[in-house]
């Protein structure tokens, strides 16, 4: 989709794959064996499409799930971070009491373009000093590095390279 949410942006979607229940069992299956044995006590779902893909994949863990969002929309204290985006600035915020430092976290979005919202959640959950944070996309867009952003020191996965 083109000049969406603002002019010059290309917007890749994915919600006409989630509403296939095929595929969408597919791509939940698919994640939730890139962690199977990891040990992974919680994944934290970005707003809005991540929380479909980190639902599923908190679920088929067995783990917590934690919701990263919009400010003003979760109900008890939360911690935040500002982070640029290709059309403008925004913030995220995740509950303070989300994760421990007995947490194994999975970070989870359905795609990686420059990496701006990832790297501001991956701070946020680090600085709640975590045992491990992976870092989980269902479609990375390569050409937009947005691996680049992210710790180097971090695994990131993605099913689909694009």
């Amino acid at each position: 989709m083109y000049d969406f949410p603002a002019k010059g942006v290309i917007f890749k979607d994915l919600t006409t794959v989630f509403k296939d229940p095929r595929a969408l069992h597919i791509i939940g299956w698919d994640l939730s064996q890139l962690y199977r044995d990891k040990g992974v006590t919680k994944v934290v779902g970005i707003e809005s499409r991540g929380f479909i893909g980190g639902s599923i994949l908190a679920f088929e863990l067995g783990a917590g799930f934690v919701p990263a969002r919009k400010p003003g929309k979760l109900p008890a204290d939360t911690v935040r971070a500002e982070y640029k985006k290709e059309y403008g600035v925004d913030v995220i915020e995740i509950h303070r009491d989300a994760i421990t430092e007995d947490d194994i976290v999975v970070i989870h979005d359905d795609v990686l373009a420059t990496g701006g919202t990832m790297a501001a959640v991956y701070k946020l959950v680090e600085s709640m000093h975590p045992k491990k944070i992976y870092v989980n996309f269902i479609i990375e867009l390569t050409s937009l590095n947005g691996r680049e952003h992210l710790p180097k020191d971090v695994e990131v996965t993605s099913l689909i390279a694009y």
